[in-house]
């Protein structure tokens, strides 16, 4: 933490110089991204060091061993990140699918409950270049004006939960990503994909996450920044997010999972919105049943969120639960070994 802490600082006041004091939301999104890109590959960089003064604190609680919690078995929820990470020479091959409304308007046995319509999917892979630092890339097709994502991101772990050792309570992970649409540009203007540059496709999240296990209980908590560089006059460019994740064991095999965000949409908006495209936007959830078999995670889901990257769930989630509008959905993951450190 000293290596990154005057980093830290030090973007932090630019921020706060450039959005709250000049108003200048692009600039910042720049700033602020690029600072956290700089923060995460020096730490990575000094990860021998980090592990060296980890060792140092350990010694001096007068423990030979510390053992990291294992406080998620996965490295998302449903539609939260974990701070878990794959580990140094591994990787994380992962497939998540949603599926249409089970109920209302849109749901019910016409569609077989939603199981004949597919509303997003994405097929990514977490490559553990180090320890603590997982890689991310990723393809999702997209749920709403916007589709042909590829992403590309990293999570890196600043702190981590030992076991009992109270001087490390919690385990903290940064992460951070860019999402790039590939599809074609929308001719009409004042839609969504009217991009009319290169650089209005992409948009960055943020998000630090916060973990800690108390007993068999793992919490967690998600604050997420959320930024487009294009979006309709009346939307919202960057909004941040507060989420939440809980697990809770069902038995050896077997986990309940919840998570949850909120975003914090300005009124403005939410009536502009209404006004002009009669939509409604609501807070996403997720319910589901984590089951651990030898060689793979499986997650079998329940969200009214039909986007699954951050960068579009958060903004734009409009399906109500008491409507009937949240879907099955799955996930799959399982890794593999792409190297071993020589001994």
């Amino acid at each position: 933490m000293p290596l990154i802490y005057p980093l830290v600082t030090s973007n932090l006041r630019t921020f706060v110089n450039d959005y709250f004091v000049k108003n200048k939301p692009r600039n910042m999104k720049r700033i602020f991204m690029l600072s956290c890109v700089f923060i995460a590959l020096q730490n990575f960089a000094q990860d021998t060091t980090m592990n060296n003064l980890v060792k140092d604190m350990d010694n001096k609680t007068g423990s030979n061993e510390k053992t990291p919690v294992r406080i998620f078995n996965s490295s998302r929820t449903i539609n939260a990140n974990t701070t878990q990470v794959t580990g140094k020479g591994k990787m994380d091959f992962n497939v998540t699918h949603n599926f249409g409304d089970i109920a209302g308007s849109g749901g019910g046995s016409k569609t077989f409950f939603g199981l004949d319509a597919i509303t997003d999917d994405r097929i990514g892979f977490n490559i553990g270049l180090g320890k603590k630092f997982d890689l991310i890339t990723a393809r999702a097709k997209g749920a709403g004006p916007v589709q042909n994502l590829w992403q590309l991101g990293f999570k890196y772990v600043l702190w981590q939960q030992l076991e009992n050792d109270p001087t490390h309570p919690l385990s903290v992970a940064l992460f951070a990503d860019a999402v790039l649409s590939s599809q074609k540009r929308n001719q009409f203007n004042n839609q969504e994909n009217s991009f009319s540059s290169f650089s209005d496709r992409f948009s960055n999240v943020i998000q630090l996450i916060i973990a800690r296990k108390m007993g068999k209980v793992s919490l967690q908590l998600n604050p997420t920044f959320t930024t487009r560089n294009y979006s309709i006059y009346y939307d919202q460019n960057n909004i941040f997010a507060m989420g939440g994740a809980i697990r809770l064991p069902l038995g050896k095999s077997l986990n309940l999972v919840l998570d949850y965000f909120h975003p914090f949409r300005n009124q403005s908006s939410k009536d502009s919105f209404a006004v002009n495209q009669n939509l409604k936007f609501y807070d996403p959830i997720g319910i589901g049943f984590e089951i651990i078999t030898a060689g793979h995670i499986f997650h079998l889901n329940f969200t009214n969120a039909t986007e699954i990257l951050e960068n579009r769930f958060i903004p734009r989630t409009v399906s109500k639960w008491s409507d009937g509008q949240f879907r099955w959905g799955f996930t799959i993951s399982r890794t593999f070994v792409l190297w071993r450190e020589k001994k």
